[in-house]
């Protein structure tokens, strides 16, 4: 199956979770991909939105092959594929404070107009489009689990089952449209599949009383 755009998902995602409206749930966008659908899924279930910042750490010449994530307090996670590319420590070092660096620029560039929302005792719902080895989506769920939330759902168009079983171990509930056997990658299940600009997340995460005072919003 595929998807028509990253819309049709974050409306399909909206219905199944419906049943978190009225509990003012907390819903983190992943940049900068999903970030448009959290907005999405927000207003139609009457929540927050903010972003969760990480990042893949990227194997050696294969910058597509994620061997661990990254947050933005600097926590990271190595999956088994760094053992099995025996992935030097000093390129692992230089990685880390590569992706750590782009996510500071992130965090200042997407809240510069308001702190971060407190995920502590809040039902928080993570936004993916896609999932693929977890990484990235495994340093999210670990950087929000820190701060204590009341529960944890992770909401996805895509990923491999045995990615979907990996995540399930870490969090109260995953929703996910579509769990093939044979995957590739997140845009083969898209038929629309475009990058999201700094100015599209920006622009998802200012509150909408902002933007209508905005010549030309």
């Amino acid at each position: 199956m595929s998807f028509r755009s990253r819309e049709e998902v974050a409306e399909l995602l909206a219905a199944r979770l419906s049943k978190y409206r009225g509990q003012h749930p907390l819903v983190l966008g992943v940049p900068r991909g999903a970030v448009p659908m959290a907005r999405i899924i927000a207003d139609a279930i009457d929540g927050d939105l903010d972003v969760v910042l990480v990042h893949k750490l990227r194997a050696p010449y294969q910058p597509e092959l994620a061997i661990g994530g990254i947050d933005e307090t600097g926590q990271s996670h190595l999956s088994d594929y760094a053992a099995a590319l025996q992935v030097d420590a000093g390129y692992l070092e230089r990685e880390k404070q590569a992706q750590l660096d782009e996510l500071q620029r992130r965090r200042r560039l997407y809240t510069s107009i308001r702190p971060p929302i407190d995920p502590s005792g809040r039902i928080v719902i993570i936004v993916d489009d896609g999932i693929a080895t977890g990484a990235s989506m495994l340093a999210a769920i670990r950087c929000i689990r820190a701060r204590q939330p009341a529960r944890i759902v992770v909401a996805t168009a895509v990923a491999p089952p045995e990615t979907v079983r990996r995540i399930k171990e870490e969090v109260d509930e995953v929703i996910c449209l579509e769990c093939p056997a044979m995957f590739y990658a997140v845009g083969q299940f898209f038929d629309e599949f475009p990058q999201v600009s700094d100015e599209e997340v920006v622009t998802s995460l200012t509150p909408r009383a902002v933007l209508a005072q905005t010549p030309g919003s």
